[in-house]
């Protein structure tokens, strides 16, 4: 079997997005989990305008755009089992749309208690269950659960929440990700720095709470990997990795596999330099986790992760100009999508021939959006240094 980092060294663009009216920087991709025969497979992108953007992965043209404005919109994702997308807004609601229609309106809307602002939000793997996490308010940083299945019976687009969790976190809650496969299982990160990991089978807060780990600083990403998904990887806004065991919490194996304070201080990027983390990449087939991380002027860098620590195996470049925001990994043809602050997504395919292209600039945005987009600090890197 082609190892991963083999895979990712022969990718090659083929394809990059159709110019919009408005550029934006994209924050975040997912892709369709439904393929259908004679139909379009495709990519939702979050933009820094606060809208989500419908793409054909193929040909990368803007088929929709759907806002949540007066809201804007937190975070991109389909369904399991169908082309339903959904976003958290701050208006206090989490929001759903068909992919395939051209409709303003959301078909379901999931309404918060008042004063919610959602900034976090996933889907269980049975598309059964919604969990969302709040900006704090006052005292409060909650974790809302709604029931997302249709009822026939019941013809209202809008449901109250199940209820929420509101003891565990002390600041934002800026991370949801359900477990792949175990519906119950949810892992939240917060500005608090600490990352939980619940059972939400059992009937209350405390008792639901499995384990806490502490990343000692503000939670930027979280993810699931390892045989069966019992380990969970964290990074922060100033690029930290950790990386816990849930199979070691009542052995006396350590639960820590890694602890990296700020990931570019460790990494030994040769002639090339690392600049922030953008997100973790787990290969079932080959039970390996990989990080991939960025420059502010385009490379995209793969790293292996072992207990040993991060290590750097090889790059893409060529294709952005700025910071790398999101990317979507294929495992069934192996295909990459990236997009980031030039404003382009771009479809990365291995040993296809490249496409010549004219990369575009970095853009320069209004401050109200650096105020929601996640920035990466230098300050704390240059203070360590300066030690």
């Amino acid at each position: 079997m082609e190892k991963i980092e083999e895979q990712f060294a022969n990718l090659h663009i083929v394809k990059c997005s159709s110019g919009t009216k408005e550029p934006t920087y994209l924050l975040g991709i997912d892709t369709s989990k439904t393929v259908q025969a004679g139909k379009e497979n495709l990519v939702a992108v979050l933009c820094s305008n606060g809208s989500i953007r419908i793409y054909d992965k193929e040909r990368l043209n803007v088929l929709r755009e759907f806002s949540g404005h007066p809201g804007l919109l937190n975070g991109v994702k389909f369904a399991n089992s169908c082309d339903s997308i959904y976003s958290a807004c701050t208006d206090g609601t989490v929001k759903c749309w068909d992919a395939r229609v051209a409709r303003e309106k959301p078909v379901q809307l999931f309404k918060g208690y008042p004063s919610n602002i959602f900034i976090s939000f996933d889907i269980n793997c049975n598309d059964y269950i919604i969990c969302a996490g709040t900006e704090k308010v006052d005292d409060d940083a909650l974790l809302v659960f709604w029931d997302a299945r249709m009822n026939s019976q019941d013809l209202s687009t809008t449901k109250d929440p199940l209820g929420a969790y509101s003891e565990t976190h002390s600041d934002d809650v800026t991370q949801v990700r359900f477990h792949p496969s175990n519906s119950n299982m949810v892992v939240s990160g917060s500005s608090d720095g600490l990352v939980n990991v619940f059972d939400i089978n059992v009937d209350n807060e405390e008792d639901a709470l499995v384990t806490t780990c502490n990343s000692v600083s503000s939670v930027s990403c979280i993810g699931w990997s390892g045989k069966d998904y019992k380990q969970i990887y964290c990074m922060t806004h100033d690029e930290g990795f950790y990386w816990w065991d849930l199979n070691h919490l009542d052995t006396d194996e350590p639960f820590t596999r890694l602890n990296i304070q700020d990931v570019r201080e460790v990494v030994n990027m040769k002639e090339d330099t690392l600049d922030y983390l953008i997100g973790g990449l787990y290969h079932e087939k080959t039970d390996t986790l990989h990080v991939i991380g960025g420059t502010n002027k385009g490379r995209i860098h793969l790293m292996n992760c072992t207990m040993s620590g991060l290590t750097h195996v090889t790059s893409l470049q060529g294709g952005h100009a700025a910071t790398v925001r999101a990317f979507c990994w294929n495992v069934q043809d192996d295909s990459l999508l990236t997009g980031g602050e030039d404003a382009q997504l771009l479809l990365w395919k291995p040993g296809a021939v490249e496409k010549t292209f004219i990369r575009k600039e970095s853009m320069k945005i209004a401050s109200s959006v650096h105020q929601r987009v996640r920035v990466h600090s230098n300050d704390s890197y240059k203070r360590r240094k300066k030690q």
